[in-house]
């Protein structure tokens, strides 16, 4: 694809960092005539990854970034988590790990352009697909992803605190962001409401200018466009390993009939989910792939560059009910631990057939370390410590209460319920309502467990005064599809043969990081 090299374009970029200016304006749009992007006047194309600064510790940023540029990538592509920056309403985030805007400017200064994805809805295997979970306090109804005014309201906050936070990082304002994305995926989703999605590309408009590239991603069928795109944003569609990239992209044009040829998603690899085996991607015909791409004049990016760690209860979950584990690994050609892989070193091969090489080396993997023996004690059973440390003492209810209620949106709640009667004989608990593992006990006697969609039935007996506790346990709320407004957190639809009359929730102190007290219930 004609046009200047990348470490020209870049050139630019990187002295603003210096001098915060350049002689002539800087502009970023598409020529439609030649399908392709401008860059300051001149035909650009980005070869980019995917990396998420929520699943990788701030103190690896750099090794993981310059590794990217070290590739003979030109760019990165990043999602914004919404429930990490605004874990309770009104109350925002953006210091330490959730740093985004320190992120883009570390992006930038190592010479990297920056494809943003600000959501609100970001899927990506995470939590919620990035909504905060308070959004289902008291709105049994709400229809995410929609034009419901509760929903709507939220998003319009949000957003006006976030889109402030990215404008001066725009690179007609002297930053690295080339372009900002419109939602994510709609057209996969069943709303196909095409007022939210005006919505969205107004308050965008209406912070970021005009002078901004937006666009929109969705699956490479038609039926995926139908419902994705709208007037004003630019259609870019996103699939895996191919060998004939003009079929592929013929369902771009349908939408797009002139303008650059984008892969918003190119696959280096794929999610897992607990019980599976790990995901595995070829490099091989991975790299054979790209090559084609980039000799079709595509731009790309590759999903995922470096995969990370789902800390803390940020992982998310699919449907039929199957959580994403702690490791995003995602066969990337960075490791979840930032170490270079054969599929790195054939991806960065094929990049320069096309651009000169970058001017800095490939960068080592991370160091390791033999931490020694690892001795753990007993501390405290769970029942126990949340004896002890409950703030406030119990919640008292006739009927279960969901997590989202009592304002503790991750982790673990504990149900209580004092046995009335003798049950001298092993007596069936059928927990048809668990979201989404439970842990059965009879005063701290482990009796069984029981599985959200799959085992929810287990054999108890005690007699009058025994504590029967039920420890529940979110494994994570649905991150795509039509499920994701079923998504609250809680034991229900109880049918045993005991007569019962209350229940008793019990809090824990274990906060969102998964260490201290927060003093809000679990």
């Amino acid at each position: 694809m004609a046009g200047v090299p990348i470490w020209s374009a870049r050139l630019c970029s990187a002295l603003l960092i210096i001098f915060f200016g350049c002689s002539e304006a800087r502009s970023f749009g598409i020529d439609y005539e030649n399908d392709t992007f401008v860059l300051d006047g001149k035909p650009f194309r980005y070869v980019s990854g995917s990396i998420h600064y929520s699943r990788v510790p701030n103190q690896y940023w750099k090794d993981r970034l310059t590794k990217m540029f070290a590739a003979g990538l030109n760019a990165i592509q990043v999602y914004i988590p919404w429930n990490i920056h605004e874990p309770f309403q009104g109350q925002f985030d953006f210091s330490g790990q959730q740093d985004v805007v320190a992120f883009l400017r570390l992006t930038h200064s190592i010479g990297l352009y920056v494809i943003l994805r600000p959501g609100p809805y970001i899927c990506a295997e995470w939590e919620f697909g990035g909504f905060p979970a308070w959004l289902l306090k008291g709105n049994n109804d709400i229809q995410l992803r929609s034009s419901d005014p509760r929903y709507i309201k939220a998003v319009d906050q949000w957003f006006d605190v976030l889109l402030s936070e990215i404008a001066p990082l725009l690179y007609v304002n002297g930053g690295p962001i080339i372009s900002v994305q419109v939602e994510n995926e709609y057209g996969s989703y069943f709303a196909c409401d095409y007022d939210y999605l005006r919505f969205l590309r107004q308050k965008m408009i209406d912070i970021l200018g005009n002078d901004v590239v937006l666009f929109t991603t969705d699956g490479d069928g038609v039926g995926y466009l139908r419902c994705g795109t709208l007037e004003g944003l630019y259609t870019t569609i996103d699939f895996g390993i191919t060998y004939d990239p003009a079929q592929n992209f013929n369902v771009q044009r349908k939408w797009e009939p002139r303008g650059p040829l984008v892969n918003s998603e190119f696959y280096t690899g794929w999610l897992d989910h607990w019980g599976e085996s790990h995901s595995h991607t070829d490099a091989a015909a991975f790299a054979k792939s790209l090559d084609l791409l980039l000799a079709y004049g595509a731009n790309v990016n590759m999903y995922m560059f470096e995969g990370g760690t789902n800390f803390g209860f940020w992982n998310g979950a699919n449907m039929p009910f199957a959580p994403v584990p702690t490791s995003y690994d995602y066969d990337a050609p960075l490791t979840e631990a930032g170490d270079i892989t054969g599929k790195y070193l054939a991806i960065s091969k094929v990049i320069s057939k096309y651009y000169p090489p970058p001017p800095i080396p490939i960068p080592p993997s991370t160091p390791k370390f033999a931490y020694g023996k690892i001795t753990m004690n007993l501390v405290s059973t769970i029942p126990d410590y949340l004896e002890k440390y409950t703030p406030g003492g119990p919640i008292k209810s006739k009927y279960p209460i969901n997590m989202e209620e009592i304002d503790h949106y991750y982790g673990f709640v504990m149900y209580r319920h004092i046995l009335k009667d003798n049950v001298s004989w092993p007596t069936t608990l059928d927990i048809m309502g668990v979201r989404d593992r439970g842990y059965v006990m009879i005063n701290q006697i482990p009796f069984g467990i029981i599985e959200r969609e799959k085992n929810t039935t287990v054999n108890i007996k005690g007699v009058i005064g025994d504590y029967l506790d039920i420890l529940v346990e979110n494994q994570g709320r649905i991150n795509y599809g039509d499920n994701m407004n079923d998504n609250r957190k809680f034991l229900s639809q109880t049918k045993w043969s005991i007569e019962h009359t209350s229940i008793v929730y019990r809090t824990t102190s274990c906060s969102k990081e998964g260490t201290s007290s927060n003093g809000h219930l679990l």
